[in-house]
C-alpha cells in the first residue's frame, strides 16, 4: 500500500531534453526567486501546506499571496484555524515565521507577511490577459514549491475555455496537472506574465485570473476586506454551458453569445467599491433582449455588499460561500478497484484469508489532517 494525496507529492517531470521542457524550465526559473512554500501548524501538527508568490517587497517586509485553504479550519470552513502558526520556506531553503494579514474565503485568497530578504523580489503583475487572445491555443505554466524539501516544480498546459467543478464562477480552467503542493502557486503564460493563482483539481489546475486578484488586493489595502456584492444571480459564460442549455438558448436567441465572465465580475467588484466609498446603495442596470420581438428593456437590480470575514459570518452568508475541496491524504491498498474516473472503490482482498494490517499512526501523523 502507499500514501496518496500528500502535500509532498511533486508535479512536473521535466527530465527530458525536449524544447517544451526547456521552455517550461526557463519560465519557472524567471520567477523562482518569488516562489515560496507555506505551512500552517497547530502546535506540532502540520495542518496544511501550499505555494505562495511574493507580491510586495519593502525594506522591512514581504507580502505573499497564497490560498486561504492554508488557514481554513477543517471543522468549520467559515473560520480560520485556532492558534494558527504559519511558517514560510524561502527559495534559499531558509524557514521563517509568517503572519496572516488579510484573507477572503469567497475567492479563497490570503496574504501572509514575513520579514524581508534583499535577495528575493516581488513577482511582476500584469493588468490583464489581452482581450483578443485565442484561449484554446494559449500555453500556460503552473509553478509550485514543496515545503519539506523546498524543491521548485513546474508543469505546462493549455488554457481551456470551459468551467471547472468548483463553485466559484470566476475561475478559469487549464490542463496543467499539478498536486496539492501547487495550491496557491502562480500560473504564467508563454511570455512569463503572471495571469492567475492556481488551485488543485485532478483533471487540471483551475485558477483565479489576475484581474480578480488585483481587485481583491486593492480592496484589502483600501477597505481591509473584499467588498463582495450579492445580487442573487448566477453569472457565467454562455459558451461554457452544457449543450442542453445552449440548445434552449439557441432556440429563442440564435445569435446570442453571452458574456465573458472575467470582465463581468471585474465590473461588479468596481461597482461594490464605488458604492461603499460613497455610502450609497448598490444598483445594477441590466439590459434584457425580449426573444419574441427582439426589443430591449432595462431593469434595475439592487445588491448588497456582504462581509465574508469570520467575525461577521452569519448563517445566511455561509450559504453564499464557495466550496474549495481539497482531497484528503489516505492509504491506497494494492488491490483497490477504480471507477471510470480512476477513484478508488471498496477494497477487496484477492487472496482468501489475507488480512491487511492497519498502518501505524506514527507513519502517517505528519500527513494526517486532524
Amino acid at each position: 500500500m502507499r500514501l496518496v494525496n500528500t502535500f509532498e507529492l511533486c508535479f512536473g517531470n521535466l527530465d527530458g531534453y525536449s524544447e517544451e521542457h526547456t521552455s517550461i524550465k526557463l519560465l519557472a526559473l524567471s520567477l523562482c526567486q518569488s516562489i515560496v512554500s507555506l505551512a500552517a501548524f497547530k502546535g506540532q501538527n502540520r495542518r496544511f501546506t501550499c505555494t505562495g508568490t511574493i507580491i510586495q517587497h519593502t525594506a522591512s517586509s514581504m507580502s505573499i499571496l497564497t490560498s486561504a485553504s492554508l488557514i481554513r479550519s477543517s471543522e468549520d470552513e467559515s473560520k480560520i484555524l485556532d492558534k494558527l502558526e504559519i511558517k514560510v520556506r524561502l527559495p534559499n531553503g531558509k524557514l521563517v515565521v509568517g503572519k496572516l494579514w488579510k484573507y477572503d474565503f469567497y475567492y479563497n485568497i490570503a496574504v501572509v507577511n514575513t520579514k524581508a530578504f534583499p535577495e528575493f523580489h516581488a513577482a511582476c503583475f500584469h493588468n490583464e490577459v489581452p482581450a483578443n487572445v485565442k484561449f484554446s491555443q494559449s500555453k500556460l505554466v503552473a509553478i509550485g514549491r514543496v515545503f519539506e524539501s523546498g524543491e521548485l516544480m513546474a508543469t505546462g498546459g493549455t488554457l481551456l475555455y470551459k468551467t471547472c467543478k468548483f463553485d466559484c464562477q470566476q475561475l478559469m480552467a487549464s490542463t496543467c496537472k499539478t498536486t496539492k503542493a501547487g495550491i496557491g502557486g502562480p500560473i504564467i503564460d508563454a511570455d512569463g506574465k503572471f495571469i492567475g493563482m492556481s488551485f488543485y483539481y485532478k483533471d487540471g489546475a483551475p485558477f483565479l485570473p489576475i484581474t480578480i486578484l488585483q481587485k481583491c488586493l486593492k480592496h484589502f489595502n483600501e477597505f481591509g476586506r473584499v467588498l463582495q456584492p450579492w445580487h442573487g444571480l448566477r453569472i457565467g459564460s454562455l459558451q461554457a454551458e452544457k449543450l442542453r442549455v445552449r440548445e434552449e438558448v439557441h432556440d429563442i436567441l440564435p445569435h446570442a453569445h453571452g458574456i465573458y465572465v472575467q470582465k463581468f465580475h471585474e465590473l461588479i467588484l468596481d461597482k461594490a467599491e464605488s458604492a461603499f466609498r460613497h455610502g450609497e446603495r448598490m444598483h445594477l442596470t441590466v439590459s434584457f433582449l425580449r426573444p419574441s420581438s427582439g426589443s430591449e428593456f432595462c431593469a434595475t437590480i439592487s445588491a448588497e455588499v456582504i462581509d465574508m470575514s469570520e467575525q461577521n459570518m452569519s448563517s445566511q452568508n455561509k450559504s453564499k460561500q464557495n466550496r474549495w475541496p481539497v482531497p484528503k491524504t489516505k492509504w491506497l491498498y494494492p488491490d483497490d478497484e477504480r471507477d471510470a474516473d480512476m477513484m478508488p472503490l471498496v477494497r477487496k482482498c484477492r487472496r482468501p484469508g489475507y488480512v491487511y494490517e492497519a498502518p501505524l499512526m506514527t507513519d502517517v501523523s505528519r500527513y494526517t489532517r486532524v
